[in-house]
């Protein structure tokens, strides 16, 4: 076989393992729904695909066969196409006249996580580029906002894999045990909801959560993590032109061409989706998807993110997340807890007293 053949074959066969294994995802989320009961709900596909693609990394790497397969594993592309149609999932009318105090959560939440991580991972003496990932994933919405971040900052891919290792370590135990925290607690829905929205770090895991608690809480955290996740592009923004005229001034004259070179462009396309599912009728309904559209698109957002979830996993390379060392894992534990803490206090505030809900 030329070396052209086996490229293409080594493609091929790397996306049939990456498609079954996404399927097997999808199965095993569904099968955990039905018979492990809150537990399984918590039992989010992704957990699945990163954990199946875990595996398949094992186990292609035994056999030798995964630098064969590597052309087929892309998982930038399938998650910045998955990213795109999220966009579609945000109607800003929705966040605006449904969630207020949302919005205010979302704002305030993410400026203070981003800046205490960033000031922490200076203690921590993290690279520039490893604060700006790390502090981009725990304030917004974990992997996704990540990989904005390391775009914008031309982070290694090392520093991108560690960060989203992380984010998935630490969603599922909180989507799991903070439903049952806040019913200990005794929070409202309402403050619940907002809880596991300006908290938890990936969407998926925060619907997980607010299904776990209740329906009103799971509206309330959904509406906080949409208004979290539509900073995402003026976050990536300031960070390609602070990186391009602060970080590496001298290295590379600034200019607006720099800053577009480094601006993740897949965030244009997060954005304009949502700006065209938030032109709606009087009714509300958008005017330029039908609800079937919006429905395929969610599917195949879901496959591609599925997709996404298991080239981690097969891509994780343990050897080089043993070399970026400690410290990152110590500093994203902090935040994380101050997160926590944070995005009860302000929870309590803005929908227990200043903006109650029913």
């Amino acid at each position: 076989m030329d070396k052209n053949s086996n490229y293409w074959a080594g493609v091929i066969v790397g996306l049939v393992i990456i498609l079954v294994l996404a399927w097997c995802s999808w199965q095993g989320s569904l099968w955990a729904a039905a018979n492990l009961g809150d537990y399984g709900k918590a039992l989010e596909y992704p957990l699945w695909a990163a954990v199946l693609g875990l595996i398949a990394n094992f186990v292609l790497g035994s056999l030798k066969l995964k630098d064969w397969v590597k052309p087929g594993v892309r998982t930038e592309l399938f998650l910045k196409i998955g990213l795109v149609l999220l966009g579609t999932t945000i109607n800003i009318n929705t966040v605006l006249r449904a969630g207020g105090g949302g919005v205010i959560q979302g704002i305030f939440m993410v400026t203070a996580v981003f800046l205490f991580s960033w000031w922490l991972g200076g203690v921590f003496k993290l690279s520039d580029s490893m604060r700006a990932v790390m502090s981009t994933a725990v304030a917004i919405c974990g992997v996704s906002a990540a990989i904005a971040a390391a775009g914008s900052v031309l982070a290694k891919k090392e520093e991108l894999a560690y960060i989203t290792a992380l984010v998935i370590v630490t969603a599922l135990p909180l989507m799991v045990i903070m439903p049952y925290i806040a019913q200990a607690l005794n929070l409202a829905p309402a403050v619940a909801g907002a809880w596991f929205g300006g908290n938890i770090d990936t969407t998926a895991a925060v619907v997980g959560a607010g299904t776990i608690h209740s329906k009103k809480a799971q509206e309330i955290a959904s509406i906080v993590k949409m208004s979290q996740n539509a900073l995402m592009g003026l976050v990536a923004f300031g960070l390609a032109f602070y990186f391009v005229t602060v970080v590496e001034k001298g290295k590379e004259k600034p200019s607006a061409k720099v800053i577009w070179d480094r601006f993740p462009k897949f965030v244009l396309g997060f954005i304009i989706a949502s700006i065209l599912v938030s032109i709606v009728d009087a009714k509300g309904a958008s005017v330029l998807f039908s609800a079937d559209a919006l429905g395929a698109m969610s599917n195949i957002r879901n496959w591609l993110f599925a997709m996404a979830f298991v080239c981690i996993g097969l891509e994780l390379d343990f050897g080089s997340l043993k070399q970026v060392g400690g410290k990152p894992f110590w500093a994203y534990m902090i935040v994380t807890v101050f997160n926590t803490v944070l995005a009860l206090i302000v929870a309590i505030f803005i929908f227990g007293y200043w903006m109650p809900l029913p």
